[in-house]
């Protein structure tokens, strides 16, 4: 078995232990809008929706390192 299998069912098991840990249904509102749906559903929405938004903004933001 090479490494990235490994370290992949490594991070599957991580992921399915943290869904299994947060069945809990909470409601979600926002404006006008009410949502309820499991804790770990909303968890790795939102971190889908941060990697989206820092994968669209890498090449806009410049760091400027001084020497």
């Amino acid at each position: 078995m090479n490494f990235k299998l490994g370290i992949s069912v490594v991070i599957a098991c991580f992921i399915l232990i943290f869904v299994f840990q947060n069945t809990a249904i909470v409601e979600v509102k926002f404006l006008l809008w009410s949502l309820t749906m499991s804790r770990s559903l909303l968890i790795l929405l939102f971190v889908g929706v941060g990697i989206i938004i820092g994968w669209l903004l890498k090449g806009h933001v410049v760091f400027k390192v001084k020497n």
